[in-house]
């Protein structure tokens, strides 16, 4: 039997606050973590991903309590992520009450983090976050960036993908970064591509604008779907997501 598309909001924290913008530009402040993750939750998404743009000092003390105080309070699978470097890191998200983490430039740079990480705690609580642009010196297309989108590998992101995911990757966050915050859709050529080269489960993030623009995404080849933008302004709800897939034939949790 298929498994149910899962429809994730992402809320962005920087020193304690959602903030949103385009690009990983333009930072906007949105509001309580804490109030728009119940709020969420009470709209029936599948889970709540959190994701530490700041990841300082102070960044950090302030992502563990509002992961604490979420934890709390949401009754779904709770994904944290941002400035994890080594598995202290995530030993620190699990223990304040995350579900699953997030890793990003650190599986790039050190994939035998994701083994150490999976070899102790489960393949299920990975989750490799990659930030892909369009680049056209890579075989694929694609290449992988760092640092919240801000620093250019030149590694191919499809050839990453293929030589990493039996390293213990539970799942993969592809985020289309000339897409993120756009509104233009999904980059449903980017999630066939990754597709083709893995099985793991693929979360697609970055351009949704409309509730149409989430069935694509799916037939492309995306387990879950992830925005930020258009479910914090209201102008989307979860419920019309999932109402719009299941109308089309897609599993969903109602």
């Amino acid at each position: 039997m298929a498994l149910s598309v899962r429809i994730i909001p992402c809320l962005d924290v920087k020193d304690g606050r959602v903030v949103k913008g385009v690009q990983f530009q333009g930072l906007k402040d949105i509001g309580d973590p804490v109030e728009l993750a119940i709020s969420y939750y009470e709209a029936g998404a599948d889970e709540i991903t959190f994701l530490d743009v700041s990841a300082s000092l102070e960044g950090r003390k302030a992502m563990l309590d509002v992961i604490s105080r979420t934890a709390e309070s949401i009754f779904i699978p709770l994904t944290v992520g941002g400035g994890v470097r080594q598995i202290e890191d995530v030993a620190s998200y699990l223990d304040a009450g995350a579900d699953k983490v997030s890793i990003g430039t650190a599986a790039i740079s050190n994939p035998e983090l994701i083994e150490e990480i999976s070899k102790k705690y489960g393949d299920q609580i990975v989750v490799v976050s990659l930030d892909i642009v369009e680049d056209a010196d890579a075989r694929s297309g694609y290449s992988l960036t760092t640092y919240g989108g801000t620093k250019r590998t030149g590694v191919d992101a499809l050839s990453w993908i293929t030589s990493n995911q039996d390293k213990g990757i539970g799942e993969i966050l592809i985020n289309s970064v000339d897409a993120d915050g756009t509104k233009s859709g999904f980059n449903n050529e980017l999630i066939a591509a990754v597709r083709k080269v893995t099985s793991l489960p693929l979360i697609a993030s970055g351009g949704a604008g409309v509730a149409s623009d989430f069935l694509p995404a799916v037939q492309a080849g995306a387990n879950a779907v992830l925005a930020a933008s258009i479910f914090h302004s209201g102008q989307v709800s979860i419920a019309s997501v999932k109402q719009e897939l299941s109308a089309s034939g897609v599993k969903v949790r109602m």
